[in-house]
């Protein structure tokens, strides 16, 4: 079994990031890079979940690139290194972790059940199109984000049960905008790899704007 559900490469990216988060985050970089940690934990599990399912509708990719990593794992890492210059990056950081949190959740267990819809017309498509959204979906990167404010509480100070809903509510925007630029994948725009980036992107300024005060 896969460390992570990450290929050799995809490893030493991870491995690169970690290092980077070490270095510039002081006496805090245990709790960012557990953050981390639990997200690609818990992206492993959730990526094993149903897999036979996901082996029928032909969308079970467990082993992960570097690519993957890159789009996942920049913004928050580049919010790692702006903490050691500006505190708030702290709060950047927690947002994109839970967006990219959330969507991994959404599109790994919406996929389960419930049908899709496309956006902006809800028409019926089929599992794994990328700018549809499923109840089940919503529900599960709720999960994703609620993961990640709990997860936040005990391993950075200052933060009490209001930021929680606040950093799972993040989460659940930064997957709903991964799904209007799934939007635009579809049109040729893009791929899943600058979707991912956008969605961490959106997480970051998100968690800045609503959790640096």
């Amino acid at each position: 079994m896969k460390l992570f559900s990450l290929d050799p490469l995809g490893l030493f990216a991870a491995l690169a990031f970690a290092a980077l988060i070490f270095l510039f985050t002081g006496p805090f970089a245990p709790s960012f890079a557990a953050l981390l940690l639990i997200f690609l934990i818990s992206g492993g599990l959730v990526t094993r979940y149903g897999q036979d399912r996901k082996r029928e509708l032909t969308l079970y990719e467990y082993e992960r690139s570097w690519e993957n990593v890159l789009a996942n794992g920049s913004v928050p890492v580049i919010c790692a290194i702006a903490y050691a210059y500006l505190p708030a990056a702290l709060w950047a950081y927690v947002g994109s972790v839970s967006a990219v949190a959330a969507d991994k959740f959404a599109s790994e267990l919406g996929v389960l059940g419930g049908q899709p819809y496309s956006l902006p017309y809800l028409r019926k498509v089929r599992f794994g199109t990328s700018g549809a959204m499923s109840v089940l979906g919503t529900f599960a990167s709720w999960d994703g984000g609620i993961l990640i404010g709990i997860s936040s509480y005990f391993l950075f100070p200052g933060l009490d049960g209001w930021d929680v809903l606040i950093i799972s509510c993040i989460g659940v925007a930064g997957s709903f905008i991964d799904t209007l630029f799934g939007i635009l994948e579809n049109k040729g725009f893009g791929n899943k790899s600058t979707t991912n980036l956008l969605c961490s992107v959106a997480g970051a300024l998100l968690g800045l704007i609503l959790l640096g005060h």
